[in-house]
């Protein structure tokens, strides 16, 4: 848990809540705050698993996967290529259009481009190319005139994606099982703060859809998790444009190492259909091994 993303704080929730829901559950637990030492403790405490609640860069990109593999521990959660492969945004998207499913446009550029010009029409939005959490998040508006004032903290490149419109869903696949579709309702964009300060956003679990939108959630979530080579669990985003019925529906991201805090989308819909929080953390250390 923990770790040194732009992610830390919501890891060390995520952390916090796994650890007590997997003492209820009946194991031993040691929490680990992921540092320069990682190797070195985990060797001292020689756990029988790592469960990985990880999030953003170095934990969810496939480098700690790397270590846990090369020190043959087993983990939870995706394996070392699915995980580089869906913390690179633009890497994901180009395995979802070779798996058929649909996606909006989308171009990595020169931090210093964007900020010097508009290097897609608008509306458009302005993201890290390999972070989670809606961190660092610029919506370009259609009527802007300027480009985004990009902070001096964004990275070199980042990914510029023509803005979707429409409702917010997100569909979590557990196992090879997609658990169900929430609509996330929130009084602008789902930042940092909507995900994770309570009254931030509201779920409607399950969405109130036509049959055939919560269904293709349902099949391109699951399709996505397995394109990818996802293990354990995954929570595929989407944008779906009411207007324009099925082909309105398209996939942003998928999310190797869904949020478990209080608030977060993935523990919700385990819980909606039937399995509690200790019961989901105890289903993701029995599915842990390596070589995922």
């Amino acid at each position: 848990m923990g770790g040194p993303s732009a992610e830390r704080e919501v890891s060390l929730s995520t952390g916090r809540e796994c650890a007590a829901a997997l003492v209820e559950a009946g194991f031993d637990v040691t929490e680990l705050d992921a540092g320069p030492d990682l190797a070195a403790r985990l060797a001292d405490i020689a756990p029988d698993v790592v469960f990985n609640a990880l999030h953003g860069r170095w934990g969810e990109d496939g480098c700690v996967q790397g270590l846990l593999e090369w020190m043959r521990i087993p983990y939870t959660h995706s394996g070392v290529l699915a995980s580089a492969l869906t913390l690179d945004k633009q890497r994901t998207k180009a395995a979802y259009v070779d798996g058929g499913l649909p996606v909006v446009p989308s171009l990595i550029a020169a931090s210093a481009d964007v900020r010097a010009g508009h290097v897609m029409a608008p509306p458009y939005v302005v993201k890290p190319n390999n972070e989670g959490s809606s961190v660092g998040i610029y919506l370009v508006h259609d009527m802007a005139d300027a480009p985004p004032p990009l902070s001096d903290d964004m990275p070199d490149r980042v990914m510029v994606e023509a803005f979707a419109p429409g409702r917010e869903l997100t569909v979590t696949v557990l196992g090879n099982r997609s658990l169900t579709v929430t609509d996330i309702l929130t009084d602008g964009w789902y930042d940092y703060d909507a995900k994770y300060k309570a009254g931030g956003s509201r779920h409607v679990i399950p969405a109130d859809l036509p049959q055939d939108i919560f269904d293709a959630c349902m099949d391109y979530a699951l399709k996505a998790h397995l394109l990818l080579g996802c293990r354990g669990i995954s929570r595929t985003d989407f944008r779906w444009d009411e207007t324009r019925d099925l082909d309105g529906l398209i996939l942003l991201e998928t999310n190797t190492q869904p949020g478990m805090t209080p608030t977060s989308l993935a523990p919700e819909q385990a819980a909606h259909v039937g399995i509690d929080f200790p019961t989901l953390c105890r289903t993701l250390v029995e599915d842990a091994s390596c070589d995922r």
